[in-house]
């Protein structure tokens, strides 16, 4: 990863196929992406935020489907915006309901096999919908599907024209463990082959098991971007604070402030705030402590583990 001082990233390995520069989208007063540069090459990159960080927006730019206020948005070299021919070569999974009820599942994937020109819609249809194991039910209204059933039905008319970018918004959303693991050896597959797949999420453990790359994105901006064991580190090194209330709070403070991974106990009327180092190692120590002061551990719970709280700390870094 390289990144500018003005927050631009540049984690493409080769030619860039996806990139931004100096992209903003607002609302009236409301700015809901600020400022954003980075450029992305063939592979998997994650886009990683709470919710309301601008994700949504940033992939609607990112297929034609919003104008940015300001900046340029490119795909495989070319601008995006008003370029309907751009559509061919890339597909858009979006996280709100895209499916039309009073279509069967074949037809609607099927329409968009039409529309994107291809020679044998019926054939195309029928191959990528049992790709996504919906043969069984193609000929049943999609009204009467499931939330993961159309959650797939959106990603098999999105890549059935073998889109050389895929948009992917919260993709993973209502599917079963078993959909999502297939789902995701799919989308490597994809990669593999020389595809540019971008796609949404604000829960970390989905980023970690697809994504080569990463970009934060945090009330608009661009956080962080490059490698995500390294952003996880970063978030997982960061100080930890921990409500706790115990039968005897200060002698049971007082024992924690020997621990090395602690720098810091407040103690309010019947708790305390406990401060660490180390997430993992103050939770393995404290209740052992706790039993050495004879001390009884009433409750136990971290205070910033919030996403936004993650995110706001990669912000201030």
């Amino acid at each position: 990863m390289t990144e500018s001082p003005d927050g631009s990233a540049d984690i493409a390995a080769g030619p860039a196929t996806v990139a931004a520069a100096r992209v903003s989208r607002w609302y009236g007063n409301v700015v809901a992406v600020n400022d954003i540069s980075f450029s992305l090459g063939p592979g998997i990159t994650g886009l990683l935020g709470p919710n309301g960080a601008g994700k949504s927006t940033l992939l609607h730019m990112l297929a034609g489907l919003l104008k940015p206020s300001a900046g340029e948005l490119t795909i495989l070299g070319r601008a995006v915006w008003r370029n309907p021919e751009i559509y061919r070569r890339i597909g858009l999974v979006p996280e709100r309901e895209a499916v039309y009820p009073f279509l069967t599942g074949f037809h609607f994937v099927r329409l968009s096999a039409v529309l994107q020109g291809l020679p044998d819609p019926d054939g195309a249809a029928a191959a990528v919908l049992e790709a996504m194991e919906l043969t069984d039910v193609m000929h049943r209204p999609a009204g009467g599907y499931s939330k993961g059933m159309n959650q797939r039905l959106k990603v098999a008319a999105a890549i059935v024209h073998e889109p050389e970018v895929l948009l992917l918004d919260e993709p993973f959303n209502g599917t079963d463990p078993r959909q999502r693991l297939r789902m995701m050896d799919m989308f490597r597959q994809m990669a593999a082959q020389g595809r540019t797949i971008v796609f949404s999420s604000h829960i970390l453990e989905e980023v970690e098991r697809l994504a080569d790359t990463v970009l934060v994105i945090v009330a608009g901006r661009l956080a962080a971007a490059g490698d995500f064991h390294e952003i996880r580190r970063l978030m997982t090194d960061r100080p930890h604070s921990f409500m706790v209330k115990s039968s005897d709070n200060r002698r049971f403070g007082t024992a924690l402030l020997a621990e090395p991974c602690v720098f810091g106990i407040e103690i309010d009327a019947d708790r305390m705030t406990v401060r660490s180092s180390d997430f993992a190692r103050f939770c393995l120590t404290a209740p052992p402590i706790a039993r050495a002061a004879g001390v009884t551990i009433l409750e136990f719970q971290p205070t910033d583990e919030s996403l936004e709280s993650v995110f706001s700390y990669l912000v201030q870094k």
